[in-house]
């Protein structure tokens, strides 16, 4: 039949398949890593043998990359449309800064891919120079030139544009990292629901008063965007953050 439809039931399947493969793939590789994770254990968990996982992938290593470059799509794409929207770039600053926290509060397999591939950052084969030029530059440089372009127009203070973002995202980083020395420190659960509202809060709000030029409004922005933008739903909202164990006591 010539006249057929557009739509291919087949094509359609084959798609699905594929994407129930890569979902059971990251969840395995966030989990036991390159080396470590199984072929079988992805293809039981995705429902289909083994053999379909080489007919889409061809070798567990490009099974790997497909998987991570599909989770940092996700990331770029939240992130991009930040960038995107209609606002002030300290507006996209102060939105980029949040979605950054709820991104390490959310992104369970995408930090492990990313610890995992910092560790192998010296090896030929590793992911992460393919995946920093199709993924990380462009988010890049879409944030040095939204920095730059709130100091030019006077809305943020005159300072390195790289300070910002490290003051923006590298506090985010150390935060989450550093969690067992805080909970030794300060006798406090770093992953506790309240303590995590608490420090998003805190982000923000500090962001507002310390690189805007006019700090009420700064202030103000932080507000609003604290306002629209609730603490995403997860299993830490009952005091356990995904893939770190949480003191009870």
């Amino acid at each position: 039949m010539s006249s057929h439809s557009t739509l291919d039931p087949g094509a359609d399947r084959a798609a699905e398949t594929r994407a129930r493969i890569l979902e059971a793939a990251l969840a395995e590789f966030a989990a036991s890593g390159l080396a470590g994770a199984r072929t079988e254990r992805i293809a039981a968990a995705a429902g289909v043998n083994k053999a379909l996982l080489y007919y889409y992938f061809e070798s567990k290593e490009k099974l790997y990359l497909a998987a991570f470059e599909m989770v940092a799509g996700r990331v770029r794409d939240s992130s991009m449309a930040v960038f995107l929207r209609d606002a002030s770039p300290g507006e996209k600053l102060l939105r980029t800064a949040l979605n950054h926290f709820d991104r390490i509060l959310t992104q369970r397999e995408f930090q492990s891919l990313m610890q995992q591939e910092m560790m192998r950052i010296h090896e030929e084969q590793g992911a992460l120079p393919i995946l920093v030029k199709r993924v990380f530059e462009p988010m890049h440089t879409m944030f040095q030139t939204i920095m730059r372009e709130g100091i030019a127009s006077g809305e943020l203070i005159e300072a390195d544009w790289m300070q910002i973002a490290l003051a923006a995202l590298g506090a985010n980083v150390f935060y989450f990292l550093s969690a067992p020395v805080w909970r030794l420190i300060m006798r406090f659960e770093p992953f506790a629901p309240e303590a995590l509202r608490a420090r998003r809060t805190a982000l923000v709000e500090f962001l507002g008063q310390a690189i805007f030029t006019d700090r009420e409004r700064g202030a103000e922005l932080a507000r609003r965007v604290l306002a629209d933008t609730p603490m995403p739903a997860g299993e830490f909202s009952t005091g356990k953050f995904p893939g770190i164990e949480v003191n009870s006591e």
